[in-house]
């Protein structure tokens, strides 16, 4: 969908691609492992999880506040979650990239479902013991912990 990067190919072998960092801005586990390291000496950066967001948007929302020093009214919260709705934000042309000229949503929309625990959908059984394997390799030393599921 992104026109400016070359075609992913079928998933069998772009797995196998991310798996090894042979993507174009290089490897998954290097970026994610780089800013969580980050994150531990510069207390400007803060961590939101997706499965986070979706079992309890309310309280990511207090974290973020929280976080960045904000204390808004019970009002303004309503207002923010009513428009971080995945539903919503998929429909609006600045949030979905719909409007980028370098995106073709027509290949592929750049926000799919939202719903948490879809990449069983995609993933088959073999390919997901070996990226378990490859994730426990790769992230061994790092106290990150994601979720796949709430």
């Amino acid at each position: 969908m992104i026109r400016t990067q070359p075609e992913p190919g079928e998933w069998s072998s772009y797995i196998h691609r991310f798996m090894e960092g042979k993507m174009v801005f290089g490897s998954w586990y290097d970026h994610v492992n780089g800013w969580w390291k980050k994150k531990q000496t510069h207390s400007n950066i803060h961590y939101m999880f997706y499965e986070d967001l979706s079992e309890d948007t309310g309280r990511e929302i207090d974290k973020l506040c929280s976080f960045l020093g904000l204390s808004p009214s019970d009002e303004e919260k309503k207002r923010v979650l009513r428009g971080v709705q995945f539903d919503k934000m998929k429909k609006e042309d600045m949030i979905n990239y719909s409007t980028h000229c370098a995106m073709d949503i027509k290949i592929s929309p750049f926000m799919r479902k939202g719903q948490v625990g879809d990449w069983k959908n995609h993933f088959t059984v073999a390919q997901s013991q070996q990226f378990d394997e490859d994730y426990k390799k790769k992230m061994k030393n790092s106290p990150l912990q994601f979720r796949t599921e709430f």
